[in-house]
């Protein structure tokens, strides 16, 4: 554990020196949160916040929530609802006027299978959006690749590898809009708590949303599950 504590501090400092690499290097900070009901059921809750320089002119921020719901193993569905608020590149923090002032509902599948310790996903998304520039639709896919390194599969002190990249496309010429490419590390401390980061790349054939460049991404993720004594007392209750 210490270990993997040493490496995230010094992919820490390299990111942060990394910004005089690239021309400028903003920061993409995630905040997730997961509440297991069944096998089947849970609930997400997601923020994030983004700046266009290093930890500084902080220009957007979304905040969004849904249920997803297990089909198998290999199939998850999900709904969300969320607002997305982008503000003007002038290099304060949230100047004004807005870029966009956008609330969306969307819905997502996400295909899992594995090639032995090989992680594969293809996440499919149908986003339905209300921006300031009226109605939107638009289709996002990722592919993902995710390689655990000091156990077979993620669990408990793991550390893992992850490449991904995600295409968007809309209904409207010329239908390509974005494409998002990222790569880093992860680590998995127990069942609850998770983190991950790495550099991410946004090229963006038009600027709606904000601007394509390169950033220093992080996420933390927490994990709780429904306890099931209330179950297990009226299973011992109905034995009785």
């Amino acid at each position: 554990m210490n270990k993997a504590f040493t490496f995230f501090i010094f992919l820490l400092t390299s990111f942060a020196y990394a910004q005089n690499t690239f021309e400028e290097l903003g920061t993409w900070n995630i905040l997730n949160g997961r509440y297991v009901l069944n096998e089947q059921w849970s609930i997400n809750v997601e923020a994030q916040l983004r700046s266009l320089g290093f930890y500084g002119r902080y220009h957007y921020y979304e905040v969004k929530g849904g249920a997803v719901y297990k089909v198998s193993p290999q199939l998850i569905l999900a709904t969300f609802v969320g607002t997305y608020q982008t503000y003007a590149d002038k290099g304060g923090n949230f100047d004004t006027p807005k870029v966009n002032d956008e609330e969306r509902l969307w819905f997502q599948a996400t295909l899992h299978n594995d090639w032995k310790r090989l992680q594969i996903e293809h996440r499919y998304r149908w986003e339905n959006r209300w921006t300031l520039r009226g109605f939107r639709l638009r289709f996002r896919y990722r592919l993902q690749l995710l390689l655990p390194i000091n156990h077979e599969k993620v669990q408990k002190n793991t550390l893992y590898t992850v490449v991904s990249d995600e295409l968007f496309l809309t209904n409207r010429a010329t239908y390509f809009e974005r494409n998002r490419f990222f790569v880093g590390m992860g680590y998995q401390w127990n069942s609850h708590i998770t983190t991950q980061i790495g550099w991410l790349n946004q090229f963006d054939y038009f600027v709606n949303d904000e601007i394509g460049k390169n950033f220093f991404q992080i996420s933390l993720n927490f994990t709780w599950r429904r306890k099931q004594n209330q179950e297990k007392s009226k299973q011992v209750n109905d034995t009785l």
